[in-house]
């Protein structure tokens, strides 16, 4: 590459080192690295580091061969030659992208699909000051490299700030800025008014779970689990979806509860009330399903189990996992029928509803996270988003 830094270790432990040199030849030229002649004899070891840039010292893109040389103190002048084949490459590769720009929703999943010129030794998007690995397809003669992110709920230009990179064999870099939009959305406010019925009923159940809750009212429990259970909850999903399979593991849209309703939205705010006091505020990162009670609940797409038991606020939950990056959450179930690191095919029923944790009433409350982060599950829902978002994508 342009500015390639070379480490060459040297050593002789009879009589010592004498001379040390490195080259490199192209069409029957020498360009010389280093040389080093050593007067003292008893200098067994040497370590050497040289920086190697091929237009200063007019070497060609193209095959050469590095040389290097030693020579010891002794009576015959033992010498050693080491020799290899190299490939100068000073080109930085090119990051073909769709000429479409890319449509990302406030609260989605942005999905980002190029093509490299040349083999990328490393590749993926900087996320403001995140750097994302980019993933693999091949299609036909073309291999297409993308990568899936959480777009936040606030997102704006000056705030949510995307370059692509690459990074060749040789050490050349190329980064570009993709061209995308960011559809703002809005999302609905609320008041949920909590009832003396229900704070009398749910309340208990944390503090039974809790110690430090043993001397607290209903509604200082509420309190409590609203802002720090919670939170540590988000940490803990967060850590959970961590590691993710390099595999892509889902195939499709993504399965909705059947026959269910919508109780409540992805980024719902909600503000709780109690006696006229306001106990807390909350964005509700997920979407809530009603149906019948203790309804079956389906996998919504193939992947692996990572996390199965309760959770808090969420109670008994299901995480799966459904490779780079992308999970799926299954909350308030009555029943697990799967446990952590089993594999699971869409459609197959891996538990049932109910109203554990902090549930009013029966339902499912499911989520989808991108590297830990919560995103909208209706995109995942929609078979024409993940054509236009991802399939096509692949295709370019």
């Amino acid at each position: 590459g342009v500015n390639k830094k070379i480490e060459i270790e040297f050593s002789d432990q009879k009589s010592g080192l004498a001379a040390l040199r490195a080259e490199i030849t192209q069409n029957e030229k020498v360009k010389v690295i280093f040389a080093e002649k050593i007067s003292n004899r008893g200098i067994t070891q040497k370590r050497v580091s040289a920086i190697v840039k091929p237009q200063e010292i007019s070497l060609e893109d193209g095959p050469a061969t590095l040389n290097i040389y030693a020579r010891d103190h002794s009576l015959f002048r033992n010498t050693r030659i080491y020799e290899q084949e190299v490939i100068i490459d000073t080109q930085p590769p090119q990051i073909i992208q769709p000429e479409e720009p890319d449509y990302f929703a406030q609260g989605g999943t942005g999905i980002i699909a190029y093509r490299v010129s040349k083999p990328a030794e490393e590749t993926g998007i900087y996320h403001n000051d995140i750097f994302l690995r980019s993933h693999k397809a091949k299609t036909g003669q073309n291999t297409v490299y993308y990568t899936m992110l959480a777009v936040p709920l606030d997102a704006a230009k000056n705030n949510f700030r995307l370059r692509i990179y690459a990074r060749d064999e040789a050490g050349n870099e190329t980064t570009v800025v993709p061209a995308y939009f960011i559809q703002e959305r809005t999302f609905r406010s609320d008041s949920v008014s909590l009832s003396e019925s229900f704070l009398k009923t749910k309340m208990p159940e944390f503090q039974s779970a809790y110690p430090r809750l043993q001397s607290k009212t209903p509604a200082e429990i509420f309190e409590f689990i609203n802002s720090q259970l919670r939170a540590d909850n988000d940490r803990q999903i967060q850590d959970i979806c961590r590691k993710s399979s390099d595999k892509k593991l889902w195939d499709g849209t993504f399965l909705r509860m059947r026959g269910a309703a919508t109780m409540a939205r992805f980024g719902d705010r909600r503000a709780y009330l109690s006696a006229g006091k306001t106990l807390g505020n909350s964005i509700h990162l997920g979407v809530d399903l009603a149906s019948t009670a203790n309804a079956p609940i389906e996998a919504a797409n193939s992947g692996v189990v990572v996390f199965a038991q309760e959770l808090g606020i969420y109670g008994n939950t299901l995480i799966i996992d459904h490779g780079q990056g992308l999970f799926s959450l299954y909350a308030h179930l009555s029943s697990l029928l799967t446990e952590k690191g089993q594999s699971v095919k869409k459609e197959q029923i891996i538990g049932h509803s109910g109203l554990t944790g902090l549930a009013g009433g029966e339902h499912l409350h499911f989520s989808m996270l991108m590297d830990g982060i919560f995103v909208n599950p209706l995109e995942w829902w929609d078979h024409r988003w993940i054509e236009n978002n991802f399939q096509k994508k692949m295709r370019f």
